[in-house]
């Protein structure tokens, strides 16, 4: 057991076995501050109990192993990875993993990645306590939860052909400005390829240049810049 999680993770074994009849929950954001405030908003229902709190993608993997939470309330970006690696490292663990992604992210294809990783529901920061509530509740009985906006945008993603692990390459390199030259020189391979790439990228996206490739990668959640 690691021993800057042991302490955290013994007093949510402990108080876990108290609260048998309440839904265990994790929560995951590497901000403090809106990490605490939600585990006091939540713990004052009656239903609800903070199992175990995470900063980290490795923290929250390794304390979801340790405490087989019921329900984890997943923020997108961490930084050692993103919602996808814990949800991808979750579900290796335990396929009934039921995780509620909760983010301020909210592209097409942030939520295309989290429900094929196998979330069960994705919720933007924008909703209120209620919708939180009615989110968590819903995916701990083993629901789904999606807004009707969010499930739109699903459906409008899943009917667009994905771009390979290579395109995505291409793409967050367009997206910061470089060139097919530059392109070629980072990734290794000839400029011609580049070209090549690109060309299908516009295809896959719809779009008819450049620019507008690096823009609806960025609207979309295909790329996120730092």
């Amino acid at each position: 057991m690691r021993p800057d999680s042991q302490a955290q993770t013994l007093k949510s074994v402990v108080m876990v076995t108290n609260v048998d009849d309440k839904i265990r929950l994790m929560l995951v954001d590497d901000h403090f501050v809106v990490r605490m405030g939600l585990a006091s908003s939540l713990e004052m229902e009656e239903d609800i109990h903070i199992a175990a709190e995470a900063g980290t993608a490795a923290d929250a993997i390794f304390l979801y192993k340790d405490c087989k939470p019921q329900v984890v309330v997943l923020d997108y970006q961490l930084p050692d990875g993103t919602g996808i690696d814990v949800i991808e490292e979750i579900v290796k663990f335990d396929r009934s993993a039921k995780i509620l992604v909760f983010t301020v992210f909210d592209g097409e294809e942030d939520i295309f990645r989290a429900v094929e990783a196998g979330a069960k529901g994705f919720l933007i920061k924008t909703a209120d306590r209620s919708e939180l509530l009615k989110a968590i509740r819903t995916v701990s009985t083993g629901g789904e939860y999606l807004t009707d906006s969010v499930g739109k945008m699903l459906e409008e993603r899943r009917q667009r052909p994905s771009l390979s692990r290579r395109q995505s390459e291409v793409l967050h390199l367009i997206a910061k400005g470089a060139s097919n030259g530059q392109i070629a020189g980072k990734l290794g391979i000839a400029e011609v390829t580049v070209k090549l790439h690109v060309t299908q990228i516009l295809q896959k996206l719809k779009v008819d240049d450049r620019t507008q490739a690096a823009l609806a990668a960025i609207q979309r959640g295909i790329v996120h810049l730092d």
